[in-house]
């Protein structure tokens, strides 16, 4: 080690004897720092690399000046000039025997190359033969350039030799072992799985760095699976008992602190462990407790002990003192002049205002300030602080604030953050729907498109929803409240385009619904928006589509309907627009103008854009029309799979579908068709694989119904021949595929109601109680408006009873009813005779029905007779083993393979007398006794027999149903239960 710092200090100093460097390098050093521009160190670097080009392609170049040039190598890459021509020397240096030069070249490869560079496959072999070495020194080098050049390919070729480093004499070559397997996990976690206990035996190494490097594998570790390492919570205390003892040598301490770092460390820990277990969490209160009493808080480390110690009260089963001396912590982080103290005791306020609310109102003064700093980052974590503690008394305040903070920044990643936490709050704690659409409308207002249009939809409904409950008086005053407000609002320049959309809709559904505003003012409002905003398209049709909804109340109420100059205009230009769908929406206006009142009131009544809307996809209302066509004389619809000459168009197009899947390309000629093969099955129950089509799951915003295609007879009866392309690659631009026969087609129609879409989504509202308690007399020197701030955010019993005119109960009631409908079964077709089972057959679903589930007759996405067709040559079916434990399972025996006492017998507390090792020879039995048992492995099960009838026999009975046109799953639903077992 004197020899180390020798050269340290020959290096730092830069002497001119010995391997010191040369003035040349000096004098580059002194002139790029004396550079006064960016162009004047570039032009200095570049005559560097230059030099260097030239004098490091000399033949024999002396070891020392060869050093040197690699160490200007790296400062000029450090510059971030390009010195990749010098990078083979480095490599060529690492083989050197001197270890100065080996180590040089080492600490150069690791800053040159990266784990997927070309010349990594020159050092491998030297890596192998210097982990071996007996000098300590080298096979820390070579540790080093593991750490950061090898890769998942080159994982194998040095594992033996790290973990058999792991038992070298020297602690710096297991720790940098230990950190080397660590980076092995890291890329490649599979390779280095078996290795894990390893982990387990250096935590009770004699050395405790080799602990404390130990410590960050665990950590990973124990993240990804809690459960397994269970059993090191008493051995993690023990170790941060005797680290906060001062057990340690004093070269761990940190400005006076006992190791801080592994503290840190070990506390995160101890929070995984503890998280919900009350067994495993107290175990830690007393050493939790001990760090709170002896840590110092003068200094930063010792904050940041006492920070770390708060997360893990935080996060382990709540322990009454511990949250008193972690609310005295946080008192003291609030009440610093430092904003990173601050900001520190803010953040551990969040974190246990969970535990325990009443925290928050001892400081809440504290909390104000903090929302008055001029900080802004202190400014935000407080607003995170006040979203967490909002309750129904105090929602009003928080989100004034947080709109007042909203408008003042212009930054819009944060504004849609904070946008998006007013409304969350105010959906939930809603004191009134009023509030609610205020609130709504200052958001919409200045956060503009940054809002979610989720949030417009959600805003309707509760508009067209009202209060919930019979009070019409009510409904019609948020109503005409909401009215008056867009109306207020309707004259500002410039509105965001989702805000537009709620105001259209809302004057098209009640903009005339009180009476105090005429159909005329109403629709030169609208004309207005839709002339102010031309350009966007989605407006103009929320404008068209009220301008239709007022035109048609007013027809239904037997008014007379004047249309204005202008809105005519807009009609006649949306006409021949561009855009279908205004096209479509402009049509649909001078159609609905032209009808009388009682088809107006029937298509468009009033007030009808929450009611739900039955579909009878079962098309009942044509029974009678059909049958009496069938009386008429009409033919019945015949299936398309029952018509005849289909059936051997499909058996072939089927058959030349399975050769195409089986052959990619046929190089063998062509063969004429072969007959159909006889089978004992009936050939009508054989129906091609194109009649069996996926059904989409539909998405949230709207209903699709599929329609399954199946091949026309025009095209089953055609003969011309034609190229046939199925399995054969096609070129296009960018990856090569190859072409696939498409089964169907399927077309989704989006159901709307009065031209708005209808989405089926609402936020789910759940407010929770929290108890609450008077706040602390203020001081003397607080304002007045501090302490009415401070009464309104922390002041007031929150409440816990549900409120029929809050919001939430709006939007749960709107979650309940998309609810509702989304246990309806989703129909997917199969075949036409199908379809007509179903409709003669099925009775509607019972939603309350709690019983016996039944087979529901729609079709999977995959042929289920195609799928069984390996049954037909199979008696037996082999059951899967068991995946759980058969007997009690126990954890290996990990110690006893380092511990010369066989594991398993009784040891004595962790406090009882210590060794010369810092740690208990306690910890080492503890672990084993832990650790130790015996693994059962489990046993196979026996063979099970399939249970039910013969395969066979069944397939054939159900082609038969078939063939007679019934679906099995409405005849036999329990036939697939029978062949599956």
């Amino acid at each position: 080690m004197e020899q180390l710092k020798t050269i340290g200090r020959e290096l730092a100093m830069g002497s001119q004897g010995g391997f010191g460097q040369s003035k040349e390098f000096l004098e580059l050093v002194k002139s790029i720092g004396e550079a006064r521009s960016k162009a004047e160190e570039d032009r200095i670097v570049l005559h560097e690399i230059e030099t260097l080009k030239r004098r490091i392609s000399e033949p024999d170049i002396p070891k020392r000046k060869m050093k040197e040039f690699i160490i200007r190598l790296v400062y000029i890459e450090m510059l971030g000039h390009d010195a990749s021509f010098g990078y083979i020397h480095a490599v060529k240096m690492t083989h050197d025997d001197t270890l100065l030069l080996k180590r040089t070249g080492y600490l150069a490869v690791t800053l040159f190359l990266n784990d997927d560079h070309d010349l990594i496959i020159l050092i491998v072999n030297t890596i192998q033969k210097d982990l071996k070495s007996d000098n300590f020194l080298i096979v820390c080098a070579a540790l080093n350039a593991v750490c950061r050049l090898i890769n998942d390919e080159t994982i194998p070729a040095v594992l033996p030799q790290v973990v058999d480093l792991l038992n070298h004499q020297k602690e710096a070559v297991r720790k940098k072992a230990i950190m080397a397997l660590h980076r092995f996990y890291h890329k490649s976690p599979s390779s280095v799985s078996h290795l894990f206990s390893n982990f387990r035996k250096r935590l009770c190494d004699n050395d405790p760095g080799v602990m404390g490097a130990t410590l960050c594998p665990l950590f990973d570790l124990i993240t990804v699976d809690v459960n397994t390492y269970k059993d090191l919570v008493l051995s993690f205390v023990s170790i941060l008992k005797q680290v906060a003892e001062r057990r340690l040598p004093k070269g761990y301490d940190y400005h006076q602190m006992p190791a801080p770092f592994i503290q840190i460390r070990l506390l995160k820990i101890l929070a995984l462990l503890g998280s919900g277990d009350k067994l495993a969490s107290e175990k830690m209160y007393t050493v939790v407790g001990d760090i709170f009493r002896k840590c110092d808080s003068t200094s930063n480390i010792g904050n940041a002990v006492l920070y770390e110690c708060i997360c893990c009260v935080s996060s382990i089963y709540p322990n009454p003192k511990l949250l008193e001396a972690a609310a005295e912590v946080i008192s003291r982080f609030l009440k610093s002049d430092s904003h990173n103290l601050k900001y520190m005791g803010i953040d551990a306020l969040g974190r246990l205002i969970k535990i325990s609310p009443e925290i928050a109102e001892q400081h809440q003064l504290a909390v104000i300030d903090c929302l008055e700093d001029p900080d802004d980052t202190l400014k935000r974590k407080t607003f995170e602080l006040l979203y967490k503690m909002t309750k129904s008394s105090n929602v009003e305040v928080i989100v004034d604030r947080m709109i007042d903070y909203m408008i003042s920044i212009n930054d819009n990643h944060y504004k849609t953050y904070i946008a998006s936490r007013c409304v969350e709050l105010a959906e939930q704690f809603a004191p009134s729907n009023h509030w609610f659409i205020q609130t709504m409308n200052k958001v919409f207002e200045h956060a503009g498109d940054l809002v979610n249009i989720k949030v417009a939809h959600n805003l309707m409904r509760l508009i067209a929803e009202g209060f919930g409950e019979d009070d019409d008086a009510a409904d019609s005053q948020l109503r005409s409240s909401a009215v008056e407000s867009y109306l207020r609002i309707i004259g500002e320049p410039k509105l965001p385009s989702v805000f537009l959309q709620v105001i259209c809709w809302v004057f098209g559904e009640y903009g005339t619904a009180d009476g105090k505003y005429s159909a005329s003012y109403i629709t030169g409002k609208l004309c207005d928006v839709a002339e102010a905003y031309s350009n966007d398209e989605t407006v103009k049709a929320y404008a068209v589509t009220a301008l239709m909804k007022i035109y048609a109340f007013e027809i239904a109420s037997g008014r007379k309907v004047d249309m204005l100059p202008e809105c005519q205009s807009l009609v006649e230009e949306l006409s021949a627009s561009h855009s279908t769908d205004l096209q479509q929406r402009a049509y649909e206006l001078q159609a609905v103008v032209n009808l009388d009142a009682h088809a107006v009131e029937i298509i468009m009544p009033l007030d009808a854009s929450c009611e739900d809307i039955e579909i009878d996809k079962n098309l009942s209302f044509l029974n009678s029309y059909v049958q009496q066509s069938l009386e008429n004389g009409a033919q019945p619809y015949i299936p398309e799979s029952e018509r005849s000459g289909t059936l051997d168009i499909s058996n072939f197009r089927s058959q030349d579908q399975h050769e195409a899947s089986m052959h990619g390309l046929k190089f063998e000629a062509y063969e004429l068709p072969k007959a159909p093969v006889t089978s004992r099955i009936p050939p009508a129950s054989v129906a091609p694989s194109a009649e069996l089509v996926p059904v989409p799951e539909p998405s949230y915003s709207r209903e699709t119904h599929q329609v399954a295609s199946v091949p026309s007879i025009s095209d089953a009866g055609s003969t011309e021949p034609r190229l046939k392309l199925d399995g054969v690659r096609r070129v296009v631009w960018g990856k090569p595929t190859y072409s696939s026969p498409t089964s169907s087609t399927s077309n989704a129609s989006q159901s709307t109601s009065n031209g708005v879409t209808q989405v089926d989504s609402a936020a789910n509202v759940n407010s929770k109680a929290r108890k609450t308690h008077d706040s602390r007399k203020p001081e003397a020197e607080i304002t007045p408006e501090k302490q009415k701030l401070a009464a309104s955010l922390f002041g007031g019993p929150s409440k816990t009873e549900k409120r029929p005119t809050s919001a939430s109960h709006k939007v749960a009631k709107a979650s309940s009813h998309a609810a509702e409908k989304s246990q309806a079964p989703k129909a997917a077709v199969v075949s036409n005779q199908a379809t007509l089972e179903k409709i003669n057959h099925q009775p509607p679903p019972d939603l309350l029905d709690l019983g016996e589930p039944t087979v529901t007759s729609s079709a999977p996405s995959v042929d289920p007779f195609k799928q069984l067709e390996g049954l037909l040559d199979t008696t037996q079916v082999t059951s899967t083993v068991n995946h759980g434990a058969v007997g009690a399972t126990e954890a290996p025996d990990i110690m006893a393979l380092y511990v010369g006492t066989p594991a398993g017998g009784q040891s004595s507390s962790a406090e009882n007398s210590l060794p010369s090792n810092i740690y208990d020879v306690n910890l080492t039995s503890e672990l084993s006794n832990l650790t130790s048992g015996t693994t059962n492995a489990g046993a196979t099960l026996p063979t099970q027999f399939t249970k039910g009838p013969n395969p066979k026999d069944a397939l054939e009975k159900d082609a038969l149903v078939r063939q007679m046109g019934v679906t099995p799953s409405s005849q036999n639903p329990n036939l697939f239960s029978d062949l599956l077992g």
